[in-house]
């Protein structure tokens, strides 16, 4: 397979062009088509001959994705898009709209190898890793739509960005680059599930994002039921993680917790929450979970996510609740996939 165009850097396209005997200000002209008018096709990039475009489409393939389906919230403009792979994959973005702008949350993998049991990303199966490009992609495409400027990115889509860890760092690399989207790194929010030895990994290059921890539960019994990771990363290891992490890079991290009825949302699990987190420059992001037909789990009531709130304020522990968005377009990452391969099942029947 031909590399991705869309993955490379602006150093790396001037040496492959090279290689072609292609000058060094076709790959200037090329980058910019790329990553400042987000071209998806190399017939838009109009001050390139005729030949050189055939030539580049030969041998340097963009791996642009395409809108398969989208969805805009009636109640809050949140729009939720499926993409197309180039290989007939799929993927989800959402876009949230806010005072500030506008966020996209990104996937960084087709399907997720997690198991969270929460989580619809997980129950269409795990399929392959996404390259920078595919990941930029739904950016550049969502922009590129909607025709307004996105500046802030959370990679907290389809996948485990910490599982796909080199390629989310290219694609970190890419869109905060000067000659880029340039968007800045502290815009940026990358969730994981805690693959400890990555967070290591990914403190060691000190980025100014923000980390985002998955926690959901504070205890290994019940974070294990619902989170296998938590059997190969216990709780209190990935919290240690976390103290150093926050202490060495002086960045809040955030926690996020989905409230699910009857399950973690306890007055003991805000209780041994509070107590695990104490003295961590840290923040807890509660999350009304958007309903799953396919999942057991149900959100929890708007009383019960208050209660947990206080407890965790009395505690010292800054908390808040995320504003609940796209509930009536399917937001949650991987449902618009899964139901996706399910027509595509029946239609091959």
């Amino acid at each position: 397979m031909n590399r991705d165009i869309l993955s490379m850097t602006l150093d790396e396209l001037i040496n492959e062009f090279a290689e072609c005997s292609i000058p060094k200000f076709r790959a200037k002209q090329v980058y910019e088509w790329l990553h400042r008018h987000l071209a998806s096709d190399y017939d838009e990039m109009t001050n390139l001959p005729k030949q050189l475009r055939n030539e580049l489409a030969e041998k340097f393939p963009i791996y642009s994705c395409k809108i398969a389906k989208k969805q805009v919230s009636k109640l809050d403009n949140t729009v939720k898009y499926l993409f197309e792979l180039h290989d007939g994959d799929f993927v989800e973005s959402v876009v949230m709209k806010y005072k500030y702008g506008n966020t996209i949350c990104v996937s960084s993998q087709v399907g997720c190898k997690m198991g969270c049991a929460f989580c619809a990303s997980t129950l269409g199966g795990f399929k392959r890793c996404l390259l920078p490009g595919e990941i930029l992609s739904q950016l550049y495409c969502a922009q590129k739509d909607l025709g307004e400027r996105i500046s802030r990115i959370v990679l907290m889509g389809m996948g485990e960005p910490l599982d796909n860890f080199d390629n989310v760092m290219r694609f970190l690399e890419l869109i905060t680059a000067e000659n880029g989207l340039n968007i800045s790194m502290r815009n940026i929010s990358l969730s994981t599930c805690g693959v400890v030895p990555k967070i290591n990994e990914l403190l060691e290059r000190r980025l100014q994002l923000t980390l985002s921890i998955s926690l959901h539960a504070p205890s290994d019994e019940l974070r294990s039921k619902i989170m296998p990771i938590n059997k190969k990363y216990p709780v209190d290891e990935l919290l240690k993680t976390c103290r150093r992490y926050a202490a060495e890079t002086s960045r809040r991290i955030s926690f996020e917790y989905a409230m699910l009825s009857g399950v973690n949302d306890s007055d003991e699990c805000a209780r041994l929450l509070a107590s695990k987190l104490k003295g961590m420059l840290c923040h807890v992001n509660l999350i009304p979970v958007n309903e799953v037909a396919e999942s057991p789990f149900k959100p929890s009531s708007p009383d019960r996510v208050q209660r947990f709130v206080d407890i965790l304020e009395k505690s010292g522990i800054n908390a808040t609740v995320r504003r609940k968005l796209g509930s009536d377009i399917d937001a949650s990452c991987g449902q618009l996939r899964l139901k996706e391969n399910k027509a595509k099942e029946k239609g091959d029947e």
